[in-house]
């Protein structure tokens, strides 16, 4: 990989991860598209800029954060507490999925276009359900949060979009919207940085750190964070207006497409 496809793969992944559209099945059609031919050099390349996307959340969701930690370290249970523990419970599904299966998981991320392509078809499906949830006066409740983290664990799948399916569930399950927007792109934060921290520590011994060059992963970090800043505010805006459902259709036609590429 070279800096300027990690350029653009970058902006590629920032752009789409916080949209409903599945960064991490783009991020395979890209690298298709660029004939990477290294498995374990893409696969950190993902990892790493979904990590860079998700400083971003820092920026955008900074008071929230800061709030949050404020008055966890106060030691009472009130309802910044309680939300830190939702957090929580809602990264513990796809934290066993990732320990336990990470070298599975591994394997979707090969150029498996047609496969992307039935993920997307998912994804579509999933966001237009969103036309029939119910009314959003739901509070967010431990059983809640630990759907949502399932939801979540799902689109570790390369197509399957993370806000998407989170926001969706959350959507579906009767959460008003500007909390289940604030719970998806917060609730993130915990996996991903654990992931990058793993993922940190292998590229620091032998044949790993041997095969991964350091230029395009930060030429792609920075592009990712970037991207990501526009992506995730214009995302909150979107969901703030009840628009989320049409993304279905350009999940639908990407997803087709990438089926057909695949066939072809």
């Amino acid at each position: 990989m070279n800096w300027l496809e990690a350029l653009i793969l970058g902006i590629l992944q920032g752009l789409t991860e916080f949209l409903p559209v599945s960064s991490s099945g783009h991020l395979e059609l890209g690298g298709v598209l660029f004939g990477l031919q290294d498995p374990d050099e893409f696969f950190t390349f993902n990892i790493l800029v979904h990590g860079a996307t998700f400083l971003s959340v820092l920026v955008v969701f900074r008071r929230d954060i800061t709030t949050l930690i404020i008055n966890l370290f106060r030691f009472q249970w009130n309802p910044e507490t309680r939300f830190v523990v939702l957090l929580l419970v809602s990264a513990i599904p796809v934290a066993i999925t990732g320990l336990l299966f990470e070298e599975q998981i591994a394997a979707f991320f090969q150029g498996r276009i047609i496969f992307v392509g039935c993920m997307l078809l998912l994804t579509a499906i999933i966001l237009f359900l969103t036309r029939f949830a119910p009314p959003q006066n739901q509070d967010l409740t431990f059983t809640r949060a630990l759907l949502i983290g399932l939801a979540q664990t799902i689109a570790v799948l390369p197509g399957i979009s993370r806000s998407g399916a989170t926001i969706s569930t959350a959507l579906l399950l009767g959460v008003e919207r500007k909390k289940a927007v604030r719970f998806s792109f917060l609730m993130v934060l915990i996996p991903v940085f654990g992931a990058n921290f793993l993922r940190i520590l292998k590229l620091s011994s032998g044949s790993q750190a041997a095969s991964a060059d350091a230029f395009p992963l930060l030429i792609g970090s920075i592009a990712a964070f970037l991207a990501g800043l526009a992506a995730c505010r214009w995302m909150i805006s979107i969901v703030a207006k009840g628009r989320i459902e049409y993304f279905s259709l350009y999940c639908l036609l990407a997803g087709l497409t990438a089926i057909i590429a695949g066939l072809a």
